[in-house]
């Protein structure tokens, strides 16, 4: 059976975000999500938005992906990046064949959900708002940020056109281009700073603002370009990020780049970032791997090298693991590798 509802795969601070704007417009919407808490009071209680943007309540219906049964032709996957593996493996049953699924997440996750289920089933996102998943039934919206989608071949087709259109319903500035993979790198890039910042416990803006550790964010967002780069991809600006402005030789420009981060982000009500909260606050894996681990990949690949990028991966794991504490002196660990990193580049 064809179920021409929305299905929204990870009901967390995206797909619980953006899932209830398309709800509270009157579109037939179903959260899928693994918490029992939180799928329990989505269908008592509904979803409850709060922050500065908007503050509502919308009625969620709302499932355990093992109780789906229906097929659906439009699915937005919004799990972690290293949930992607198996949410996808587990969602793909669902997917009718002339059906879609859009990656809401963080990192290059269409690349494994067309492994799953095809190319031409896949279709790219890339979000930059400020959300977190604050207790079952409630998401804090807090802050505006880029909402971009795209077909993965750049083709413009009535599909991505009707998912430009349900995006808009979320955020009327929402984009549509020909070029996902300029923002997914762009976002990579970004996210290695965040990375960076989650090392300590600061906020993202002190932490970007932080003279002292401008030239090791420089250099960690300058070689992550330049892999971009050399791969071909063309990068994409996003609020305040321009990553023209992290290539070699570019001068003045990364500082005004980070400088007009820092006022992008003082703008949020979302100090920090999510990759801070796993850590501090709910006591989990991250999404470093996941989401870092690409950028290694292909840097080898063309020949190239990512010390910085491992050297925050390997103190995120350190964190993790309980070796190092969020602090500005595992930032300093990092600066460390600064002249090596130089060196070898």
């Amino acid at each position: 059976m064809t179920d021409d509802t929305i299905l929204i795969w990870g009901a967390g601070a995206i797909g619980g975000t953006v899932g209830a704007y398309l709800r509270r417009a009157g579109l037939p919407v179903l959260f899928v999500d693994r918490s029992a808490e939180h799928v329990a009071a989505m269908k008592q209680s509904g979803l409850q938005i709060t922050g500065p943007i908007e503050e509502f309540t919308t009625s969620a219906p709302a499932s355990l992906p093992e109780n789906v049964a229906s097929r659906y032709k439009l699915a937005f996957l919004c799990v972690k990046a290293h949930d992607t593996e198996g949410a996808i493996a587990a969602l793909a049953p669902f997917v009718t064949d002339d059906g879609c699924v859009v990656s809401l997440q963080n990192g290059l996750n269409e690349q494994v959900i067309a492994k799953h289920i095809g190319e031409q089933r896949t279709v790219g996102a890339f979000v930059n708002f400020g959300a977190d998943y604050l207790s079952p039934g409630v998401v804090t919206y807090a802050g505006h940020g880029a909402v971009v989608v795209g077909e993965l071949d750049g083709k413009t087709t009535p599909r991505i056109q009707e998912i430009h259109r349900l995006m808009q319903i979320f955020d009327r500035k929402a984009v549509l281009t020909p070029n996902i993979w300029g923002f997914l790198w762009s976002k990579l890039a970004y996210g290695a700073l965040l990375f960076a910042t989650a090392l300590t416990n600061e906020s993202i803006a002190d932490c970007l603002a932080e003279r002292k550790y401008r030239p090791v964010l420089i250099a960690l967002a300058r070689e992550v370009v330049t892999i971009a780069t050399a791969a071909g991809i063309k990068l994409e600006p996003f609020d305040g990020f321009d990553p023209r402005a992290f290539l070699p030789n570019s001068g003045p420009a990364a500082e005004a780049s980070l400088d007009a981060l820092v006022a992008h982000n003082r703008r949020s009500a979302k100090s920090h970032s999510g990759i801070w909260r796993d850590l501090a606050v709910r006591k989990r894996k991250t999404e470093v791997e996941a989401q870092l681990g690409p950028i290694s990949v292909t840097a080898e690949k063309l020949g190239l090298k990512a010390p910085l990028t491992r050297r925050t991966a390997d103190l995120i794991h350190d964190i993790e693991d309980g070796r190092r504490p969020l602090s500005w002196e595992t930032l300093a660990e990092l600066a460390k590798a600064l002249p090596k990193a130089s060196a070898a580049s």
